[in-house]
């Protein structure tokens, strides 16, 4: 009996040794690609890891004199602001359809015009990308400024537009209801480019061998975009749609702050909880709040990511990120 003991004990001290040798191996073998993360992913620790202790802030009522240890802890105070809002329903209503909106426009766009870049000849792709790509670069600012040289009611192309074909011209900063679509529009226009990009590059790498069988059997372009091209890259879809559905809740603030050049006629639809917690703390300079609303965004973002990932693992478990 105790020879049975010694001998599992020393097969237990192979198999750890042998393990960690493979781990060795592995970080050997892979050493050129950890130096290459090792850049992104010390600014990834000191940007985003590091801050991350400062959450107490939320829970404090921080004043600079005193710092963040010394000032005064009250609890979940800060979080009232928001939930007791008279505009909490609103803002929290805009942030979510806005967000499931972009989400959903921008990924039948972008796969659409993906399968489509595939169907060019290489000779004219470079053409039809760089027009794409290039709005992705700009900041929200400067599409603004475009947003506004189209809209503008007095020298507005749109609003000339309109005039030439006899329609009555627009004060479109002034109206609420139609913002709606100016911002669905703005955003796909600058963010279309990066996620085409993205899904055709997983189009590039099926091999090309389906696609030869599917025209031999007589398959049209559309039978092998929906029986070959998309099911291939399903899981990257799947995958792109779970990081989304993490930010559903954390609206896009440059887009609807500037570009609707933050008119207080159309807060009603275009104010999500970014730019009202931004005024809030212009007006109030209380950074406690502001760090509330934040972690609690945060917080669903968390609970939204795990719930996707659970969902598509149970559809597809080599779909999911986990």
């Amino acid at each position: 009996m105790p020879e049975l003991i010694f001998k599992k004990k020393s097969l237990i001290r192979k198999k750890a040794l042998v393990k960690k040798k493979s781990h060795w191996t592995r970080i050997k073998q892979n050493a050129e690609l950890l130096l290459l993360f090792l850049p992104g992913g010390l600014l990834l620790f000191i940007f985003a890891y590091l801050p991350m202790f400062g959450v107490v802030i939320a829970f404090k009522d921080f004043r600079y004199d005193l710092g963040i240890w010394g000032s005064q802890w009250v609890g979940l105070k800060n979080f009232e602001f928001f939930f007791v809002s008279n505009h909490a329903w609103r803002i929290t209503r805009n942030t979510l359809l806005y967000e499931s909106g972009y989400l959903i426009l921008t990924t039948f766009s972008a796969l659409a015009l993906a399968i489509l870049l595939n169907e060019i000849g290489k000779k004219w792709l470079k053409v039809y990308q760089t027009p794409l790509f290039i709005p992705y670069f700009l900041s929200w600012v400067v599409v603004s400024y475009l947003t506004y040289a189209f809209l503008d009611h007095q020298l507005g192309f749109l609003n000339r537009a309109l005039d030439v074909f006899g329609i009555a011209q627009h004060k479109w900063y002034l109206e609420a209801k139609v913002w709606p679509y100016i911002l669905n529009v703005v955003q796909l226009w600058k963010n279309i480019g990066f996620s085409t990009l993205v899904y055709f590059a997983g189009i590039v790498g099926i091999n090309q061998e389906y696609y030869e069988a599917a025209r031999m059997d007589g398959a049209s372009r559309w039978q092998m975009a929906t029986r070959i091209t998309i099911p291939m890259i399903s899981s990257l879809i799947a995958v792109l749609i779970i990081l989304s559905i993490g930010n559903i809740f954390r609206g896009d603030f440059g887009l609807h702050y500037f570009i609707p050049q933050n008119s207080g006629l159309t807060f009603s639809t275009t104010d999500i909880i970014d730019t009202y917690v931004y005024r809030a703390l212009i007006d109030l300079g209380d950074i406690g709040m502001s760090s509330a609303v934040g972690l609690f965004q945060s917080f669903v973002g968390l609970v939204l990511v795990v719930a996707a990932n659970s969902v598509v693992r149970k559809i597809n478990d080599e779909n999911s990120l986990w």
